[in-house]
């Protein structure tokens, strides 16, 4: 009786974590079909090719950012490529590289229906914003933001982006939830 008792008490063990790992699989997929609803639902136009850094984006244009599935980039403002010195001379500025400082202020939100224009998290009027090493301090800043960053080049720049968990904060890839934020961005030199 003890060993029946005992294979029914394994079986029921082995069905919750079978079904643990299809529930990770179907929540990826609902949030796979969350980050195409949120496209279809605001009217983006997904482009795949990055426009060259004279071009001025239209306002429902998104970037889909290429080698990173569900990640899709909007640039909102260029930043300053170039500034004037001293002199008067306009020199280019150089764009953000490895190990430099970074400096952003973001607003995290959700993509929900209900919850699409509600703040989940922000830091825009934050006197603390976050920093980070850029390519090197995974741990601050999520991947997503660094492949932000790298697309957006420029101090005082602002990007908008549509982040799957897998590359957001830690927090977001326990949940299987997909997160908006838009980034305004500082080199700090």
């Amino acid at each position: 009786m003890k060993k029946i008792i005992y294979f029914i008490g394994l079986a029921a063990i082995t069905a919750l974590y079978g079904c643990s790992s299809n529930s990770y699989s179907s929540d990826l997929k609902k949030e796979k079909q969350l980050i195409e609803d949120y496209i279809a639902r605001n009217g983006f136009n997904i482009i795949d090719e990055l426009p060259a850094d004279d071009v001025v984006w239209g306002e429902k244009d998104y970037y889909q950012v290429a080698g990173y599935d569900y990640l899709y980039f909007h640039l909102v403002h260029r930043g300053k490529p170039f500034h004037i010195n001293a002199d008067g001379d306009t020199i280019r500025s150089d764009s953000v590289i490895a190990s430099e400082t970074v400096v952003m202020r973001y607003r995290k939100y959700t993509l929900e229906v209900n919850a699409d224009t509600a703040d989940y998290m922000t830091t825009l009027n934050s006197a603390y914003p976050l920093e980070f090493t850029y390519l090197t301090d995974y741990t601050t800043a999520p991947v997503a933001w660094h492949v932000a960053v790298g697309l957006m080049k420029y101090s005082d720049s602002e990007c908008k982006i549509i982040c799957p968990s897998k590359r957001g904060f830690t927090e977001d890839g326990n949940t299987v939830t997909p997160y908006g934020y838009d980034l305004k961005m500082k080199i700090k030199r």
